[in-house]
């Protein structure tokens, strides 16, 4: 009887032991870095629907061209924010869409941007930025891009331009473009703004 109490009772003890004695297991560097960090948290608290007004300002002290009845659709994949933009129901705007998708690569410690958009041939316009979030600001600088213009001819200049985005609260969101022609002036001036409202 002695002897089979001491059996149940090593059995019993058995696999703690062992799991005491086992080695943890150090994540890897890919696993470390695939977790979402405060960045990808932050982007995961503006998943759903936007109300949007976008403004365009087609030259340097222009007035700029007001479109309302924008809807924005926002959801993860993975750790990257994805936003789809386009005309809400019975708004009456020109049907087109707009993707962009946002992430931070933990990395590289940079913000890494990416918009498309069918209203315009600009096909896919890639940014990124100089390290994090500044003051509350995501500041990423595009690749040079060649741009069409407004008149009859193609213009073909190129420009280059940077993306400011700021989400003052919880339910509002701005992202501001600025560009500089490849004209020989140098005049820097705000191009694009989105401002959003979260749908409640």
């Amino acid at each position: 009887m002695r002897s089979a109490l001491v059996l149940i009772l090593l059995a019993a003890l058995g696999p703690a032991a062992s799991a005491q004695q086992a080695p943890a297991v150090e994540a890897s560097a890919a696993q470390r870095m695939s977790k979402p960090g405060p960045e990808q948290q932050q982007l995961a608290r503006q998943l759903g629907q936007w109300d949007v007004v976008a403004k365009l300002w087609p030259a340097p002290g222009a007035e700029p061209i007001v479109t309302r009845g924008l809807i924005a659709e926002r959801r993860m994949i993975g750790p990257i924010l994805q936003e789809t933009m386009k005309p809400a129901p019975g708004s009456g705007v020109p049907d087109f869409e707009r993707l962009d998708y946002l992430d931070f690569d933990r990395v590289e410690g940079r913000w890494k941007y990416v918009s498309m958009d069918t209203r315009f041939p600009v096909s896919i316009m890639p940014a990124r930025s100089f390290g994090a979030a500044s003051e509350g600001t995501i500041l990423v600088q595009f690749e040079p891009q060649a741009f069409v213009g407004f008149g009859k001819d193609v213009e073909g200049r190129f420009m280059v331009s940077d993306m400011a985005i700021r989400q003052p609260d919880d339910d509002h969101v701005v992202k501001e473009q600025h560009v500089i022609m490849a004209n020989g002036t140098g005049q820097r001036w705000r191009f694009v703004r989105y401002e959003y409202v979260r749908r409640r």
